[in-house]
């Protein structure tokens, strides 16, 4: 069961979007928060994870006091539970993820709940999100990968430098995440 509290407050042209889980028994798909921007790209969001949404400085602002920056303009805010949409939460995809490389050998992506990642080759460090139900990565070695669900397991797709997620991927890859429980 979760309940989930809504409030607008609005002075002006300023407006910031609170609101609260409470009651939660369930984190990883139950309850969440879809921001879907003017460009048509949705980020999904696990409510019980989630303060707030300043719209006035254009972030998330997250229970554990980390604050992630919008990336676009938003053109609406949907609020959802286990009865809506099928597609993975945040909270899916935080852990440790096992990939494919494309010449056959794998490499460790680990997703931690703060929107930081790390991999075990190349440039270690880069920040994920949620887009439309797929984790995206961005390293900062410049490649970018995208974790998605596909029917009862995951694959890995990865974008060479100069590339975006609109492309075609470079390889695409099985991923599958190594630790079952959200950290």
């Amino acid at each position: 069961m979760r309940l989930l509290s809504l409030a607008l407050l609005s002075v002006g042209a300023l407006a910031t979007v609170l609101f609260v889980a409470t009651n939660v028994h369930a984190v990883d798909d139950q309850g969440s928060v879809v921001i879907v921007y003017k460009d048509g790209h949705r980020q999904s969001l696990a409510a019980a994870a989630v303060t707030s949404i300043d719209v006035k400085s254009a972030a998330i602002v997250y229970k554990d006091g980390h604050r992630e920056k919008l990336r676009a303009e938003i053109e609406r805010i949907e609020f959802g539970d286990s009865g809506g949409s099928k597609t993975p939460g945040r909270a899916h995809y935080i852990g440790k993820w096992k990939a494919g490389q494309g010449n056959g050998d794998t490499f460790l992506i680990t997703l931690e709940g703060d929107g930081e990642a790390r991999k075990s080759i190349g440039s270690p460090h880069g920040t994920w999100t949620v887009v439309d139900g797929e984790a995206h990565i961005a390293w900062d070695d410049g490649w970018h990968d995208a974790i998605r669900r596909t029917g009862s397991s995951h694959e890995k797709l990865a974008y060479e430098p100069g590339k975006t997620f609109d492309d075609d991927p470079s390889n695409v890859t099985r991923a599958e995440k190594t630790d079952r429980e959200p950290i």
